[in-house]
């Protein structure tokens, strides 16, 4: 289980030119482990979120999901690496107000063809892990910022995916809340063993995951170790 990117260049039109947002990028997240990408506003972080998460192609260079190269995959096949092999958590929980915690999961499974019987399962295991099994016949309008949150977490992991990948998952949260949402990811991190990204403004948090990386001008600095 692993994320590769290999010397990732992506840009845009702006005008009569291009500009630069991600600009050679190469990155390796081993599965088990939490990489925190920062950085400014207009580095280039949701950029890169969004090629790892093959939502946008790059002009050059690969990215590879647990041993798959992306390069050349039809929008059919790439939907369904998603599914079966991608996480992601946005930066605003976007539930279905309509359905209950346990649904949103079961939602996932559905999709992608599982056994409601096993679904139910699988999402009931799931918001226990996040903390959230006595709440799972509520609604998105009875659960707290920080419950959302944890819906969220736990509906990116319902296909048991190999890559996760969160959008700053602490922007509406205040610091205690943020700090349990962030140490949650780490736990969940290493108990499925996903490759796990972790974009955030909050530096505060940076020493509950395994490695930082810093995207200036689209361009990504050596790692570090968070610890």
């Amino acid at each position: 289980m692993s994320l590769h990117l290999t010397d990732v260049t992506l840009t845009y039109p702006d005008g009569d030119s291009r500009l630069t947002a991600l600009d050679g990028v190469t990155l390796d997240v081993p599965g088990g482990s939490i990489t925190a990408v920062v950085g400014p506003s207009g580095s280039g972080k949701s950029s890169l979120l969004a090629v790892a998460a093959t939502l946008i192609a790059p002009d050059r260079g690969t990215v590879a999901v647990d041993g798959t190269t992306t390069t050349g995959m039809t929008r059919a096949d790439l939907a369904g690496l998603r599914r079966r092999k991608i996480g992601i958590v946005f930066q605003q929980p976007n539930l279905l107000p309509s359905l209950t915690a346990a649904e949103q999961l079961q939602v996932m499974a559905r999709i992608d063809g599982r056994s409601p019987s096993g679904a139910r399962a699988r999402a009931m295991e799931l918001l226990d892990a996040v903390g959230l099994a006595d709440r799972a016949g509520r609604r998105p309008h009875q659960l707290s910022g920080g419950q959302r949150q944890r819906v969220n977490i736990a509906r990116a992991l319902m296909n048991d995916p190999t890559v996760l990948l969160v959008d700053e998952p602490t922007s509406a949260l205040d610091h205690e809340r943020g700090a349990a949402v962030v140490d949650l990811i780490t736990r969940l991190t290493h108990r499925q063993a996903t490759a796990t990204v972790l974009v955030t403004h909050d530096r505060t948090h940076l020493t509950a995951v395994d490695r930082v990386a810093e995207m200036h001008d689209g361009r990504l600095r050596p790692l570090s170790a968070a610890r």
